[in-house]
């Protein structure tokens, strides 16, 4: 009886099945579809609309900077404070950076004409009262019209523009610009424009943590990573990577750093550097986009940075389309290197050859100056192309060949290496 009832109401409930009605399965697949399309929109808008992930890069031009300048200063009102905490930031940069470049007190330069040479104040902190200015500020001056008076020259070597894809692990998971990092920060605030090698550095803003992450450092197609470089008016990549290991919360880290290269990731070199505990992570970062730089320098002088031909879609100009003044000499260093405003003549009875050297800073140019100068024979030396924190090249004029220069230089105490009509010398 309970089995026919059962029966009896399952007939009552059931739906009748109609064979000519058509299947609506596709309308929930639809809804599905739908919604799973809402929310991968919603993750992508959010993966690029965020905004504590990116960092500005600072300015990158070749300008001199001074950083780490203290003013406390008072004025009438607040405006009048900062103004005159301004002005005193730019005599204390200007007697800092000729100290710094030629090793004694420079020339006191008026308002005036500081005014005319300073391109830029940089707030590293401060505070405002209604009367008074404590401050620490960076100083930046225009490269030209200071290097005129501090004997430096405005010319500078640099590489291709190269796109930087600042990788950094974290708990063996790497990442770019997924969030902030002291790797990031590190390179953003990294003043480039000193350096030979042209840094193309991204926010990590927008489209940039899609495009840029840890999978495309992986990805060796060279057709996306041309879109890629194109998009951020690049020649070749450059992926300076960071792992930190922590030994114990609170204790001592150390940070593995590898320098690579190019869609294939070439490596480079690598070192690692130590710190007492977390906080010294910010300065080691600091210290280590430094030397990554340096070693970037070094690989461009070593012609390892070289472009991938495969990246480069542009047909190049063949030499019989140059008019004949641009034609490259049998004497140059490198096509583009040398700034053709700079007088090459050569006295009578006398061979130019170029030399190359490193060229940290300002001092160790007029000292290999000096030194390439007081070997006898030659007539003059003089620096055709500068490129502080990098590699120089100088025109040298010698009674003689270039074996008799070499020989020359290597009793100097000069490492001298020869490549057909161009030295390079380092100690």
């Amino acid at each position: 009886m309970k089995d026919v009832m059962i029966s009896a109401l399952s007939l009552r409930f059931a739906r009748p099945i109609d064979p000519a009605a058509p299947s609506r399965d596709w309308r929930w697949l639809a809804f599905f579809g739908l919604l799973l399309a809402i929310l991968a929109a919603g993750v992508v808008e959010g993966q690029i609309a965020r905004g504590d992930r990116g960092i500005t890069p600072i300015n990158s031009s070749g300008d001199f900077l001074t950083s780490g300048i203290k003013v406390d200063v008072t004025g009438t009102d607040a405006d009048d404070a900062r103004e005159k905490g301004w002005r005193e930031a730019q005599r204390k940069g200007w007697a800092q950076l000729y100290r710094k470049t030629n090793g004694s007190d420079g020339p006191q330069l008026s308002d005036s004409v500081l005014d005319g040479i300073v391109t830029a104040i940089v707030v590293e902190s401060e505070q405002i009262g209604p009367r008074r200015y404590v401050a620490t500020l960076g100083v930046q001056f225009d490269r030209v019209r200071a290097g005129q008076i501090l004997g430096v020259s405005g010319r500078t070597l640099r590489s291709p523009p190269l796109l930087v894809i600042p990788v950094y692990s974290i708990d063996g998971i790497p990442q770019v610009f997924e969030q902030r990092s002291e790797w990031q920060r590190a390179w953003a605030e990294y003043n480039t424009g000193q350096s030979a090698v042209d840094y193309v550095r991204t926010a990590g803003t927008g489209a940039d943590t899609l495009l840029l992450n840890a999978g495309q450092t992986g990805r060796r197609g060279r057709v996306w990573w041309r879109v890629i470089l194109d998009q951020y008016g690049a020649a070749d990549v450059l992926m300076p990577t960071a792992r930190i290991e922590y030994s114990y919360p609170g204790g001592p880290i150390t940070g593995h750093f590898a320098a690579r290269f190019g869609p294939n990731n070439r490596l480079i070199e690598t070192f690692a550097m130590t710190g007492p505990s977390v906080k010294a992570l910010p300065d080691m970062m600091e210290k280590a986009v430094a030397r990554m730089d340096r070693i970037y320098t070094e690989a461009l002088a070593a012609g390892i940075l070289q472009t991938d031909r495969y990246l480069v879609l542009e047909k190049p100009v063949e030499k019989e389309d140059l008019p004949a003044e641009a034609l490259p000499t049998e004497d140059s260093a490198l096509p583009g290197e040398i700034d053709a405003s700079v007088p090459t003549t050569v006295p009578v009875g006398a061979a130019s050859f170029n030399v190359q050297y490193a060229s940290p800073d300002v001092e160790s140019v007029s000292a290999t100056e000096r030194n390439v100068a007081a070997i006898a024979g030659v007539q003059s030396a003089s620096t055709i192309s500068l490129a502080l924190g990098g590699t120089s090249v100088m025109r040298v004029a010698f009674r003689g060949d270039i074996a008799a220069l070499k020989a020359a230089l290597e009793a100097r105490g000069y490492t001298v290496q020869q490549g057909g009509n161009t030295l390079r010398i380092s100690r």
